[in-house]
């Protein structure tokens, strides 16, 4: 689930499913819920999204992925979720992932959509994408919300390419984080970026925010209306894929 908390007229909502907070549809409804309530409730300054426990999020729910029974399934979740992706992308109010642990593949997605993000300083959290490992391509707008957060094509390539986990002081010289805090001023600082940007005269960070993100998920939204992208979704019926799904469900 994504559990809701409000602090200082701020929405923090904190991933909660099994040991690793993977993604399922009730998680990213309550994406979809708490990004509703930012744009249209005055009195909320923002979102902090951040996980439990010791990690932020390790992405989708595999065990969800291995029990789609057929494509047409699937297509039904990414239809959804990429709209969930692409409102939280262009949410009017400020999001900041503070990052309480590892990010990996869907987690650090989501991640990438926020318009700030913050790490625990801790020499055990790992970042990164494995989804080449596994054999999984993003979708259209999980691309486009990651390449927007780069800012060269290079680094997008290494972190999509190679597959490789990062510790905290390597994504912060990648620019995947903003910075690197202490355990106690994670959430604090999350919400001081939120109050600093929007508690300006007119809110004017709401209309900057939209000129730089609307154009952006306006191409995506086109891209899925105009390309057939649900073919690239047989890849989750090769015994490839899926063996490689067992053997990472089976390893957490």
């Amino acid at each position: 689930m994504l559990n809701q908390r409000r602090e200082d007229g701020i929405i923090v909502a904190t991933f909660e499913h099994g040991k690793t907070n993977s993604i399922t549809m009730e998680v990213l409804r309550g994406i979809r819920d708490a990004v509703r309530q930012a744009n249209t409730e005055e009195d909320v300054k923002g979102i902090v999204l951040t996980g439990s426990g010791r990690v932020f999020c390790s992405g989708f729910d595999l065990p969800m992925f291995l029990g789609f029974k057929n494509v047409d399934e699937i297509i039904g979740f990414f239809h959804e979720e990429e709209e969930i992706l692409l409102d939280l992308f262009t949410c009017a109010k400020p999001v900041v992932a503070a990052m309480n642990g590892a990010a990996v593949a869907g987690g650090l997605i989501f991640a990438m959509a926020a318009d700030y993000r913050i790490v625990k300083n801790h020499p055990k959290i790992t970042i990164g994408m494995s989804e080449i490992r596994i054999g999984l391509p993003l979708s259209l707008a999980q691309s486009g919300v990651m390449r927007f957060g780069y800012d060269s094509d290079r680094k997008f390539r290494d972190l999509m390419y190679f597959g490789r986990m990062m510790n905290v002081n390597e994504a912060l010289e990648m620019g995947i984080v903003d910075e690197i805090v202490e355990e106690d001023q994670l959430i604090p600082r999350a919400k001081a970026v939120i109050s600093a940007w929007i508690d300006n005269p007119g809110r004017a960070f709401i209309k900057l925010k939209e000129g730089l993100k609307k154009p952006v998920a306006d191409r995506i939204r086109e891209r899925l209306r105009t390309e057939n992208w649900q073919d690239t979704l047989n890849c989750f019926f090769r015994k490839d894929v899926r063996d490689a799904l067992e053997f990472v469900r089976a390893m957490m």
